[in-house]
This record gives C-alpha cells, sequence and structure tokens, in this order.
C-alpha cells in the first residue's frame, strides 16, 4: 500500500511539473490577498505587476466571487493555489465530511495545488490522520497536490507533533511555515535542525513570513535588526528550494505576511509598523537574489 501511494506521489507531482515546464522560472512565486481590500480584478492585476506567478487565496464562498476570481486569474495569465482548512469547532464525524466537500470544491476550480490547514491540536493522532488520508485520497483520486501547513492550533502546531504524523505517514507532503514553530518554540531552531531537515525533505510548498521567538512576524524584515533572523528563513527557504528543484524541478513559495494585528502596529493609532504589499515583494526579491 505504501509503496503504491509512493508511486502515485511521483507521478503526480510529475505531471504537475509537466505543466509548468514552459515557465521560465522553476522558482514559482504567489502573493496572498490576505489583507487586500480591493477587488478580485485589483488584486490579480497589481500581483501581476509585482512579478508574482500566481496568488493563494482561501475559496471564496460566493459563486459569483469564483466566477470573477476565475476571470481575473485568466486575463492576467496567474497560477492559483486554494486554501481549505478543517472546521474545528464540528465533531469528527461533521468535521470530515464538511473538509472532503471543501476540498472538492477546491479540486472543481482546478487549481495548481491545494494548502490545507488541517486538523487540530486538541485532535488526536488518529483523528488527525484520518483526515490528512482524506486528502491523500483526494489528491491520488484527481491528481492534485495537496499540501499539510505546518501551523498553530493545527495537527503540526509544533515541530514534535509534525515528526510524529511522518512516523504514521512517511510520504506527507507539507506547507512550511516555519514562522510558526519559532514563536511556539521560542527559538529559531538552530538547536534543532537534525528533526528540521526531516521535515524540510517533505516540504513542497513554502509560507515565507519571517518570524522570531515571540511572535510569528517581525515589524519589518526590511530592518537591520532582523537581519540574522531574516538570513536564518533565507537558508532554511534555500534549503528546499534546492532540494525539490533537484527532484521534481520546481518548488512553489508564497509570501504571506499579515495584515494589523498579525502586523505590528502603533500603540494607540493601530498604524501598521510597515508596508504589508511591499514587504512580500521585498521577501520575494531577497529569495530571488539569493538564488542567484
Amino acid at each position: 500500500m505504501k509503496s503504491s501511494f509512493k508511486i502515485i506521489v511521483i507521478l503526480l507531482f510529475a505531471n504537475v511539473a509537466l505543466q509548468i515546464s514552459n515557465a521560465q522560472e522553476r522558482v514559482l512565486f504567489f502573493q496572498t490577498n490576505w489583507g487586500f481590500t480591493g477587488s478580485w480584478n485589483e488584486f490579480c492585476e497589481k500581483a501581476k505587476t509585482s512579478e508574482y506567478d500566481g496568488v493563494e487565496v482561501w475559496v471564496p464562498q460566493e459563486n459569483k466571487s469564483i466566477e470573477l476570481l476565475q476571470h481575473s486569474l485568466k486575463k492576467n495569465k496567474l497560477e492559483v493555489i486554494y486554501i481549505c482548512g478543517v472546521d474545528r469547532s464540528l465533531p469528527i464525524e461533521e468535521g470530515i465530511v464538511k473538509f472532503k466537500a471543501d476540498l472538492l470544491k477546491a479540486i472543481s476550480l482546478k487549481p495548481m495545488a491545494i494548502n490545507c490547514h488541517t486538523g487540530s491540536d486538541f485532535f488526536s493522532v488518529n483523528e488527525n490522520k484520518a483526515f490528512i488520508e482524506l486528502a491523500q485520497q483526494l489528491s491520488a483520486e484527481y491528481s492534485i497536490p495537496i499540501y499539510h501547513e505546518t501551523h498553530r492550533g493545527r495537527f503540526s502546531y509544533t515541530l514534535p507533533t509534525a515528526l510524529e504524523m511522518i512516523e504514521e505517514i512517511p510520504l506527507l507532503p507539507f506547507t512550511l511555515d516555519v514562522s510558526h514553530w519559532m514563536v511556539v518554540h521560542e527559538s529559531l531552531l538552530f538547536s534543532e535542525q537534525e528533526r528540521l531537515n526531516l521535515i524540510l525533505k517533505n516540504t513542497h510548498h513554502i509560507h515565507a513570513r519571517v518570524g522570531f521567538e515571540q511572535a510569528p512576524q517581525v515589524n519589518n524584515p526590511q530592518a537591520p535588526e532582523w537581519d540574522s533572523t531574516l538570513q536564518r528563513h533565507l537558508d532554511l527557504w534555500e534549503n528546499i528550494i534546492q532540494q525539490r528543484l533537484d527532484e521534481k524541478g520546481f518548488i512553489t513559495i508564497t509570501t504571506e505576511f499579515g495584515p494589523p494585528t498579525y502586523m505590528p502596529t502603533e500603540p494607540f493609532t493601530q498604524k501598521p509598523l510597515s508596508d504589508l504589499w511591499e514587504t512580500n515583494v521585498f521577501i520575494m526579491n531577497a529569495l530571488k537574489n539569493r538564488l542567484k
């Protein structure tokens, strides 16, 4: 069973690699709409102008909004990664049903991949495993990559819990957002590099945000006081990028700094301490420069 699934995964990623074989760059950058208040068309046009290859967004709830997004993607020649999440407020059985429906809806829209906020830190290993196995089944059935994001509040809220799940499902494909673990473990994880390497091996998509020991987002990654923290993240991301380029020829990365109050703000005025769009573009260009 495990060897059969391994073959399916290899073929799955090979198919995606063929789809983008004509792309100039093998490192594809995606922009988040988190905090963007304009229309889908304004968002997609701005992403294209900023030299992104695609966008990563939650599946819109309304059919009209889906139509507008799909039109804007086509018009601006952008790829899309959709996000789905497990509703942790529901009983497990109902949560499974809703998660499957959400995944099928995302699959029907033919994204390049799906990124999942999977399970819960309050579910058991077997309960979380059920959601992952459902995603694996649909991924194989519909030939679409489905990744599971390392995220607070989910099954992968710590490095040890993510490793525990890898023992259960060795080929578990991750979206790595290491900023969550930086704050959970109050560490840049230098001392845990050997364990972290096991996650890097399984990472197929990156959420590029710079966190630190006390928060999942620095106030401005361009500030000199954060340079060593930025370099730590760039080192980890470059490691993943080189592994995936060697293995399957491409890698996807979403720059994912968030808006206030995820982004630190001034007291009283709540004015954000950096420009959200500019910060995400800075991270994209920092990675491009690192990879030259």
